[in-house]
């Protein structure tokens, strides 16, 4: 009798293959398997590979009979011999062997026995490691996906048998994922059939991690950790199949886990979201960060009605992403990411507004809640905006500066601007807001070459127009963004914060010579910035921070972009801001009256000492030292004190308070400036803007004042002041029979033009041009009424459609209709 109760006539009948395969048998499993014939059996099936196939399915065979009859030792051993097999042939004639091991791998996950499912996992992933010499084009593992996939959910009552067949299932996982990348077909493997169990199935175990820390980088654990923690080594297996992931295919991965999220309402809150994408963006290929950013955007879109909590914390996964993704490649996703942001931030307004009106005032709880929920999502994207625009290369941040600009909403206006018709003017304010804060993020610490690289001109008008609007917030966000654009040596810093600076060369201001294109960016649009700190200076809600920022405006002005035309510009309009404060045509209250006053004061003691001419530092601190003794609110370290004694009116005040026009040209001209333009003191442009911006001060009432006499200061004034009728303007403009005078006023043309001083031409060609250019049409439709002016002036009022008031210029009325 031979082994196994077998006859030795019966057993010399049977195939050698069979004979070799019971040999390694022993009597008693737990002798374990017989490596003198197992050695026999290997050197057989490497000498005859033809036998391999019938070899593996009498193995299979003989498996199958002992795991019905639960002969389990018998099972462990013939999973050994195949290991053993498989690590040794390596010939074509593999592959029917290969399917007969396969088979019995299945057979034993099949089994409700756990160890017998972790050996056929083991065996599984020995396998997986294995590089055959040629692709197979017919197995599939469709199985094994499923299989495995269901042993990672495991809910064995034991938690060391659940543990166990976890471990087993993500280490099967993982064995698929290495076999089938690697094989000619493994496009196969990332069919989202087969994602759609995979990936959940690692998101489930890595939810258990108890590690709050978590930073998205590769963890390394030591020893046996991996082995012994679910969570870690689902961890490693996601990373390592994102890693696989290529172009076409990179989406079937990454569009599960917005299904597990939702699933498992793992949004709010997002910790395990966050920690997911972080992950997923560490491990891909930089090249393809553009598609994970644009699958969130799309899962954005998709819940863009959900709770605001939810959508606020896909805007963090984003904003996450986006952090990661900055600094490699974003490709054509820029705008896509910039324009859907928008759109949310818009719908997220209208949900909170909605909510707000239905409410109808009464306000509950939830309601209240909404809104402060849409606050976090608002929050939330414009970080993101912020964030995304600021790690972008300069020339793509030129363009989200211009694309966000332009998706500000302006009353009036035709612009491809966010559609915030149906949200109101609340909602239209709360648009422009966010979207300013979201340009004054990405503008943040951008260095441009030139200020024309920065400004550009259809960027600078568009972002002008908000500083004339009647909101005290806007207008300071605007400052804000010109202060990021213009400061390019970082001395803003510096300036923080309107006071008297006893001596500026301790700031160490940071400088360098005016190139030609800032000469020329401040002779196209300089008078445009002036024109709007002197507009900005008049409003009625400014707050200290306003007066602060102004301040700002002008000294960096100075630093970055003044060469000496540009010097006497600022004086003539620090000049103007003073007869704002003192002549106070639009009313103003008297804080705001003591705060341009000190706003002048601060930024001429700051001019004089950084152009450095004695006689003009002078003069300033003279009139600063005066007015520390006699009128202290005329100076920003009193004024902006909480409790200021304000002054009753400021008529009475002496002439040795203010700064004087004739002084500061006596003190400049003998330094060798140009100072024949300070006496034709400045007017500012008047636009569309105007129209567009809403402001009260412009929308209401408007005068122009047109000066008589020469003169520039207030004490040069005559009293006489004439009055315009309707036919007196007709008759000026009227060409018929008044030829002798056209023909005297152009020989006075052309005479001025040949002696005058070319700085005075220009200087009054500009003021000319702009008021007949904007209001010639406008004045022929004036009812003439002409109430009280200040002396040696005519006042030139509409009946209802009132417009900005003009201040005085120096100029002769027949000279309007000489252009």
């Amino acid at each position: 009798m031979g082994r196994k109760g077998v006859c030795c006539c019966c057993a010399a009948l049977r195939p050698r293959y069979k004979r070799l395969v019971d040999n390694i048998f022993p009597e008693d499993p737990k002798d374990g398997l017989v490596k003198a014939d197992m050695e026999k059996l290997t050197f057989y099936a490497v000498s005859a590979p033809e036998k391999l196939d019938r070899i593996g399915a009498y193995l299979a065979e003989r498996l199958s009979r002992d795991v019905v009859r639960h002969r389990y030792g018998y099972v462990l051993i013939a999973m050994e011999a195949l290991d053993q097999l498989l690590m040794a042939c390596h010939s074509q004639s593999i592959k029917p062997f290969v399917e007969s091991f396969l088979h019995m791998v299945a057979k034993l996950l099949e089994s409700g026995e756990p160890k017998l499912q972790v050996l056929g996992t083991n065996s599984f992933v020995k396998f997986a490691n294995i590089e055959e010499d040629t692709p197979s084009y017919h197995r599939r593992y469709d199985f094994f996906v499923s299989r495995f996939s269901a042993m990672c959910h495991s809910c064995d009552h034991d938690p060391e048998i659940q543990k166990e067949i976890r471990i087993a299932g993500i280490r099967g996982i993982q064995g698929v994922v290495r076999k089938t990348v690697n094989d000619e077909l493994r496009a196969t493997i990332w069919e989202p059939q087969h994602m759609d169990k995979i990936v959940p199935s690692l998101l489930f175990n890595m939810q258990k991690i108890e590690d709050v820390d978590r930073t998205g980088l590769p963890s390394s654990p030591t020893g046996g950790e991996k082995e012994e923690n679910p969570a870690l080594l689902a961890e490693n297996c996601f990373r390592e199949l994102l890693g696989r992931a290529t172009y076409g295919i990179m989406n079937n991965a990454v569009r599960p886990v917005f299904a597990h999220l939702d699933h498992h309402k793992l949004w709010d809150p997002n910790e395990f979201a966050v920690s997911c994408f972080k992950i997923i963006m560490y491990s891909i290929q930089a090249q393809y960060s553009h598609h994970v950013i644009q699958e969130i955007l799309r899962h954005l879109d998709v819940c863009k009605r959900d709770s605001p909590r939810v959508r606020a914390g896909i805007i963090q996964v984003l904003l996450e992403a986006v952090a990661i993704a900055a600094k490699g490649s974003i490709g054509p996703a820029v705008l896509e990411v910039f324009n859907t942001l928008l759109k949310h931030l818009r719908i997220s307004v209208d949900f909170e507004l909605g909510d707000r009106r239905s409410s109808s005032g009464s306000a509950t709880f939830s309601t209240a809640s909404k809104e402060s929920d849409e606050r976090i999502v608002q929050n939330a994207i414009i970080q993101t905006i912020g964030f995304f625009g600021s790690n972008l290369p300069d020339y793509q941040r030129s363009e989200i500066m211009m694309f966000i600009m332009g998706k500000v909403p302006v009353f009036g206006s035709t612009s491809q601007s966010l559609d915030t018709s149906h949200l109101g003017d609340l909602g239209t304010r709360r648009i422009q807001i966010m979207l300013l804060r979201s340009l004054l993020m990405v503008t943040s610490g951008y260095k441009a070459t030139t200020i024309t690289n920065a400004l550009p001109a259809p960027f600078l008008d568009p972002l002008l127009s908000p500083s004339l609007m009647e909101d005290s917030e806007l207008r300071q966000l605007v400052l804000e963004i010109l202060h990021n654009l213009i400061d390019r040596h970082d001395n803003r810093a510096k300036l923080r914060g309107i006071r008297i600076i006893p001596d500026v060369s301790d700031l160490k201001i940071k400088r360098d010579k005016i190139s030609r294109q800032d000469v020329s960016f401040m002779k196209k649009h300089g008078q445009q910035l002036y024109r709007h700190i002197y507009l900005g200076c008049k409003e009625e809600d400014n707050v200290q921070k306003n007066f602060e920022l102004l301040y700002t405006s002008l000294a960096l002005t100075t630093i970055e972009l003044a060469n000496e035309e540009v010097v006497i510009d600022l004086i003539r309009l620090a000049i103007a801001l003073q007869d704002i404060a003192i002549i106070n045509e639009d009313n103003l209250p008297m804080f705001n009256r003591c705060g341009v006053m000190a706003l002048v004061a601060a930024y001429l003691n700051f001019l004089s000492q950084m152009i450095a001419v004695p006689a003009f530092c002078q003069h300033v601190s003279k009139v600063i030292e005066t007015r520390s003794l006699e009128a202290p609110y005329f100076l920003p370290e009193t004024i902006f004190k909480d409790k200021c004694n304000l002054p009753i009116s400021l008529e009475k005040h002496e002439k040795n308070l203010f700064f004087l026009t004739n002084k500061i040209a006596e003190s400049l001209g003998g330094s060798g400036y140009s100072v024949e333009r300070l006496s034709v003191p400045y007017v500012p442009q008047v636009t569309d803007e105007d129209r567009l911006s809403r402001r009260k001060s412009i929308v209401d009432t408007v005068s122009i004042q047109v000066d008589i006499l020469p003169g520039n200061n207030t004490e040069d004034k005559v009293n006489n002041t004439e009055e315009i009728t309707f036919e007196a303007l007709k008759k000026a403009i009227d060409n018929n029979g008044l030829e002798e005078q056209e023909k005297e006023k152009r020989r006075l043309v052309i005479e001025k033009f040949q002696k005058a001083p070319f700085e005075e031409i220009a200087a009054q060609c500009e003021t000319k041009a702009n008021l007949l250019h904007d209001r010639l049409a406008q004045i022929l439709e004036l009812t003439i009424r002409p109430p009280p002016s200040p002396s040696g002036t005519m006042t030139v009022t509409a009946g209802h459609a009132h417009y900005q008031s003009v201040p005085v210029y120096e100029m002769k009325f027949p000279d309007l209709c000489v252009y």
